[in-house]
């Protein structure tokens, strides 16, 4: 592994992007700790350390927060981070397969790149309004339930949110989230094109992975703190750890597995040539849906319970449904519900056996003992439905274990967070998808990639052995490590700080 590491220094245009990528995300962190003009930070910072951080269940500005890796609680140019253009992306996606036009658009030669316009300019929209909602809820912190709480840190503290409030301290904020998060587009673009990786995930990544070392100590904290120890303490740590990584090893194999489905060419003769006659596969992933499901499903619950306390803030019987709607049975409900619901309707929308079938028949391909056309549509339906199915029972599963361990053991929700969920699926997938970049410049060069050793073929619950992609204990390891260097060096600056 660590002559795999020094390889990738060894080829020129690999080193390149490795060391551009690096630079661009210094750029990142760096702009998530420049404050807006005409914010107090302090006043920010305290209320998530004693508040936000510290709360017994998740919320939308913790889960905001998180995101812009702790841009937010900064006030900094990067609060928004990439969301706005990860939200103008999806519905442009989404618009695509119900709008006609916009479809076609999208076969067409040079219809990505129109759709990417209009990406951009719907983000930039977004970031406006966005922006706009933020700047009068931090003039009026104690009127939106987003900032509840913050009022006693102003009161503790003795200085005001923002000293001096106006028409010029919201346009002021406004420009300065909407450029912030269009530069952020810019360099994630940039690193897509010039570095290693897709860059607007990676930025995402990098946030995440921000907040991964105050998590740690905070969960150390509450466990191993005077008051909180105990004989089983160590041990309750230690169990904790392993079950991370198991978690996290569930969690990439189920996002590598896939079943492959076998496809055969006939030979076809086109003069002197003979073309065909070779045997390939189609894979269908077990996740096709990927992140969108959690995303989609916390959305539709984080944002009703914070509506519902901003209507009634002052009626008991609202407040009881809107934590019911953060914790508890009901919330596990319709998580496991609305997480079902979103992985088949995001199937739904984005694989087309139709098409796929029309395809393989117009290029002489065909599926072992099935007829071509609509059976050939058919049987590529009924597969991804079954697979469907079990990828959106391991994603209810892992949407409702940061809860439960939270629930279970009292640690903070900035803890319970990389249990499982979002944030996890996002790091993981991220990680995996440069590592694979990076592996095919290695094996370009003839180099020994990260995954030469290892490989286990994973059963199947759903097929014959084999049916599922192999699981490499090489990338588990790579996995590990670079997750534990980031930590590392997080822990490092804290203590640094403290």
């Amino acid at each position: 592994m660590v002559s795999a590491f020094v390889n990738c220094f060894k080829i020129p245009e690999l080193r390149q992007r490795i060391l551009f990528t690096l630079a661009v995300i210094v750029v990142v962190r760096l702009g998530s700790a420049v404050p807006c003009p005409g914010v107090n930070p302090n006043v920010l910072s305290e209320y998530f350390r004693t508040v936000i951080d510290q709360q017994a269940q998740g919320s939308v500005v913790g889960m905001l927060n998180l995101f812009s890796g702790g841009a937010l609680e900064n006030c900094a140019l990067f609060s928004l981070s990439v969301m706005p253009y990860i939200s103008a992306s999806i519905m442009i996606q989404l618009l695509t397969t119900v709008i006609p036009s916009l479809g076609k658009l999208a076969r067409e030669e040079g219809g990505r790149e129109k759709l990417t316009q209009y990406a951009r300019v719907l983000t930039g929209l977004l970031c406006l309004f966005q922006g706009y909602l933020l700047a009068v809820g931090f003039e009026n912190p104690e009127s939106i339930p987003l900032l509840h709480g913050i009022t006693s840190v102003i009161e503790r503290l003795g200085v005001p949110l923002v000293p001096d409030p106006g028409w010029a301290f919201r346009l002021v904020t406004v420009l300065s989230l909407t450029t912030g998060t269009m530069l952020l587009m810019w360099l994630g673009e940039q690193i897509t094109d010039k570095g290693i990786g897709n860059g607007v995930s990676l930025i995402i990544t990098i946030g995440i992975l921000a907040r991964l070392p105050a998590a740690l100590l905070q969960g150390w904290s509450k466990l191993v703190s005077p008051s909180s120890l105990s004989a089983s303490s160590p041990l309750l740590v230690a169990l904790l750890l392993v079950f991370l990584f198991g978690v996290v090893a569930a969690t990439v194999a189920m996002t590598q597995g896939v079943r492959k489905i076998v496809v055969h060419y006939a030979k076809q003769v086109r003069g002197n040539k003979v073309y065909g006659g070779q045997s390939t596969f189609l894979p269908l992933k077990v996740n096709y849906a990927g992140v969108m499901p959690l995303i989609f499903a916390q959305a539709l619950l984080l944002f009703p319970s914070t509506i519902i306390g901003f209507l009634f803030p002052n009626s008991p019987t609202a407040a009881r449904f809107a934590t019911s709607l953060s914790a508890g049975g009901l919330y596990y409900g319709i998580t496991v519900l609305l997480v079902f619901f979103f992985s088949y309707f995001w199937v739904a929308t984005q694989f087309n056996p139709v098409q796929i079938a029309d395809d393989l028949k117009k290029h002489g391909g065909f599926l072992p003992g099935i007829r071509p056309g609509q059976p050939t549509a058919e049987f590529l339906d009924f597969s991804m439905t079954r697979l469907t199915l079990a990828g959106a029972a391991f994603l209810s599963g892992l949407a409702v274990l940061p809860m439960l361990v939270q629930s279970l053991l009292g640690i903070p929700a900035i803890t319970a967070q990389f249990f499982g969920g979002t944030s996890l699926l996002i790091v993981v997938g991220v990680m995996l998808d440069t590592m694979r970049q990076t592996e095919t410049y290695l094996l370009q060069r003839r180099y020994d990639g990260f995954l030469k050793r290892g490989k286990i073929r994973g059963r199947s619950a759903f097929g014959p052995a084999g049916r599922t992609g192999p699981v490499q204990e090489g990338t588990l390891v790579w996995l590990y490590a670079l997750i534990g260097l980031l930590v590392i060096a997080g822990v490092t600056i804290s203590l640094a700080k403290h």
